[in-house]
């Protein structure tokens, strides 16, 4: 293969999984390979954007609180806030959005609407449902204390129990200024926004998403229409980009890239100007797979070659520049998101600045061999509770290294560690990025 010499594993069979032969002496074990992928990147460093272009990118600085939370004392529901013990002279409402009020006096109320600043001297919220006004019960629809034509009750003796303290929020109750909300490393969501509105932010900083242009490996795939003439449809091209822009990463675009050495090697220079280079295709020892030499002759080094994994044992990692990486993925579309998964997830946590991903748990539904130095990572869908009890995954079917049914319909990969594992055995557990 243009120079680049033959290696002793043989390519994943592109049919069912089998389970009866060895791994290549050089495949790094599974846990071992995500670990080195993850130390292999390095943060890209921190920008600022407005609040409204943050939802899904990762905190590169710790969210804290510029005020307290709430600012001031506040309502939390409708009704009257009253002075000391009752019965109580309504006069006045508090709406909110309303500047400081003059302090209420023991035995004065005062309407006030969910959410308004509590007068100084105010000692509880007493609910609109709770009170009655001159011996009759207030109207309760407009959430105001309302009775007839008065709004606020004005001038009327209030009456009701209510304890000390109730329904009063007290300035900080939820954050004090300056408190940590949420640490370096948290990608953000609408609600984490929208905390960070609450707590006075109108730009975040956050982590430099790598850029990730996508190489399509490979003459016989087509880019559109029907398999036809010893031709397949390429299904990664359109698959991949979604799943990096899931992990964090910025796709910046597909390229096809002829099956010939010089072609290779030209592809790989003209990216290196991008973060992430991620390659589909050619990573075994086939007559066409030029990727090992490519990488060689722009000077690359491989960090990662084959994991002892199965779909995507062919899987690699290299560093093309100071701030290049190229991941590799075998042409076999399962295989390549089990890769992508293996590699591609722990690499993109490390140039966002985060950690190494949890490996979350599950519990296997089913028995599952595995040869002996080998993990296997076998597409599976969450069980419903009645079916096998709470936390189980149960293999789907067309879960071959080809195949992209099984996937389509599963929820994740169980991590099935060397040798296997029986029905009921916890095992790792790998969520789909959807």
């Amino acid at each position: 293969m243009d120079g680049t010499p033959a290696r002793s594993a043989r390519p994943e069979s592109a049919g069912a999984e089998g389970c009866a032969h060895g791994v290549s002496p050089a495949a790094l074990p599974w846990v071992e390979a995500r670990a080195l992928a993850h130390r292999g990147g390095a943060s890209l460093g921190v920008e600022e954007v407005p609040l409204v272009e943050a939802d899904g990118r990762v905190l590169g600085a710790g969210l804290t609180t510029v005020t307290d939370l709430p600012p001031f004392p506040t309502s939390a529901l409708d009704g009257w806030a009253v002075a000391g013990p009752g019965p109580w002279r309504v006069g006045g409402r508090v709406l909110a959005g309303a500047g400081p009020t003059s302090p209420l006096a023991p035995g004065r109320a005062v309407a006030i609407a969910t959410g308004a600043r509590v007068p100084d001297g105010a000692t509880a919220v007493l609910a609109t449902e709770d009170g009655e006004l001159d011996g009759v019960p207030p109207a309760v629809a407009d959430g105001t204390g309302a009775r007839g034509d008065d709004p606020t009750g004005d001038g009327g003796l209030l009456r009701g129990r209510v304890e000390q303290g109730w329904a009063v929020r007290p300035a900080g109750e939820e954050a004090s200024r300056g408190e940590v909300l949420l640490p370096a490393g948290t990608r953000l969501d609408p609600v984490r926004l929208g905390l960070a509105a609450a707590a006075g932010h109108d730009r975040l900083p956050v982590a430099v998403r790598p850029g990730a242009v996508v190489l399509v490996l490979g003459d016989e795939l087509l880019r559109a229409g029907p398999a036809r003439d010893g031709r397949i449809r390429d299904s990664l091209g359109p698959a991949v980009p979604g799943l990096l822009e899931r992990l964090g990463a910025r796709p910046v675009g597909v390229r096809r890239v002829p099956d010939t050495l010089a072609a290779h090697v030209e592809a790989l220079a003209a990216a290196r100007g991008t973060e992430l280079v991620v390659t589909t295709g050619g990573t075994a020892s086939g007559p066409v797979d030029h990727l090992h030499a490519a990488v060689a002759a722009v000077g690359g080094e491989l960090l990662v070659d084959g994991v002892a994994v199965r779909p995507g044992r062919p899987m690699l990692l290299a560093r093309l520049a100071e701030r290049c990486w190229l991941l590799g993925l075998p042409g076999n579309p399962q295989a390549a998101v089990a890769a992508l998964l293996t590699l591609g997830a722990p690499l993109v946590h490390a140039l966002l600045g985060r950690g190494l991903p949890d490996l979350p748990t599950a519990v296997l539904g089913a028995d599952v061999a595995a040869p002996v130095g080998v993990t296997r990572l076998v597409a599976a869908r969450w069980a419903a509770e009645v079916e096998a009890g709470a936390g189980t995954v149960v293999p789907v079917p067309g879960r071959g290294p080809g195949m992209l049914r099984g996937l389509a319909v599963a929820d994740g990969f169980a991590v099935v560690p060397p040798g296997g594992a029986g029905a009921r055995q916890t095992v790792g557990w790998l969520p789909l990025p959807r």
